[in-house]
């Protein structure tokens, strides 16, 4: 199960830093268009994000 976390995280990290690598201009856009954003909206956001996430994650180790 540790290792399974790992991994995922190890990916997750993978596709974040390609996209940081790959899109520099349009990752730093993104994070402004975030600054102006009400908070409700990122954090409603970022819940369903963990909440999808989580299912996705139990559903690969059942």
């Amino acid at each position: 199960m540790t290792q399974f976390v790992l991994g995922s995280l190890g990916m997750l990290l993978i596709i974040e830093g390609l996209l940081y690598a790959l899109f520099p201009s349009r990752m730093k856009a993104m994070i402004t268009s975030m600054l102006n954003m009400e908070n409700d909206k990122l954090k409603w956001g970022g819940l369903m994000s963990a909440i999808l996430g989580f299912i996705m994650l139990w559903s690969v180790i059942e």
